[in-house]
């Protein structure tokens, strides 16, 4: 999409990117994601932006909104740094083989056993309920497994254009044991220099749309810390079972995407 075939600035537009970044933000800081999962699809819907546009102004929004989530988590020592530049730097190199597989692939299987995951984290998401004791800690294992996680992320990010934060913080919780709370602050550390190195990329291709992504930015900071205090004050095993109907939500869209892509065929 060209400049001159972007959505007008018009006062809706504004009304709408407000709106969106609201619910984005309230969305990320209490689920510990991006927010893309979200804004993406309103975007496409609400304003005619195509995906691939629509995708690079979300990654650019999600920079401010990640950043007050982590801010919000951090002051009170749930976010471990370390682990997350681990992550961060195999999801960065993973998005590099996600992409050079993304013609390799059948998208329609894909998104298909993306699905069977997903269902398979919100079952045992009713089994597993976190400490909010437990923390990340680096050892000879979880350092290594921290980092083929981050690579894991990053392709499935580039196969099938997920925030890292849906496969993250599940598997931080499942895999290694760590606190919803924690898990939460990680991811969305995270996804803080994978979503920089993504934008700078994007602006230089014209795939981000400055305004719409300013609007959708501030405006989910506004919300974004209210998310994560939410977060922090329901019990664990709520929070596993509002993020199970958040991951239902995500399952749907992709297996929507799932669908049409075998029609398509």
């Amino acid at each position: 999409m060209t400049l001159e075939t972007r959505p007008p600035r018009t006062a809706r537009l504004y009304v709408v990117c407000v709106g969106v970044g609201l619910l984005a933000g309230l969305m990320s800081g209490l689920f510990g994601v991006g927010g893309g999962t979200v804004i993406v699809p309103l975007l496409v819907l609400l304003l005619g932006f195509d995906q691939r546009l629509a995708a690079g102004t979300s990654l650019a929004a999600i920079v401010p909104t990640a950043s007050v989530g982590v801010i919000t988590y951090a002051v009170d020592g749930h976010v471990a740094w370390l682990p997350a530049l681990i992550l961060a730097a195999g999801a960065v190199g993973g998005a590099q083989i996600g992409t050079w597989l993304l013609p390799k692939l059948s998208q329609t299987a894909l998104r298909w056993a993306f699905v069977a995951f997903l269902v398979a984290v919100i079952v045992s998401l009713y089994f597993v309920i976190p400490s909010r004791d437990a923390d990340l800690v680096l050892t000879w294992v979880t350092g290594p497994g921290l980092a083929v996680l981050g690579v894991v992320t990053g392709i499935l990010a580039g196969l099938l254009g997920v925030g890292g934060g849906i496969i993250v913080v599940p598997a931080l919780l499942l895999l290694f044991g760590t606190s919803d709370l924690v898990a939460k602050g990680t991811s969305l550390l995270m996804m803080i220099p994978t979503a920089v190195s993504g934008t700078v990329g994007n602006l230089r291709r014209k795939n981000v749309d400055l305004v719409a992504a300013v609007c959708v930015g501030v405006a989910a900071c506004a919300t974004t810390a209210l998310g994560a205090q939410i977060a922090k004050a329901v019990d664990p095993f709520v929070a596993n079972v509002l993020f199970s109907i958040f991951l239902v939500f995500i399952a749907s869209q992709i297996a929507v995407k799932a669908v049409r892509g075998r029609h398509q065929r």
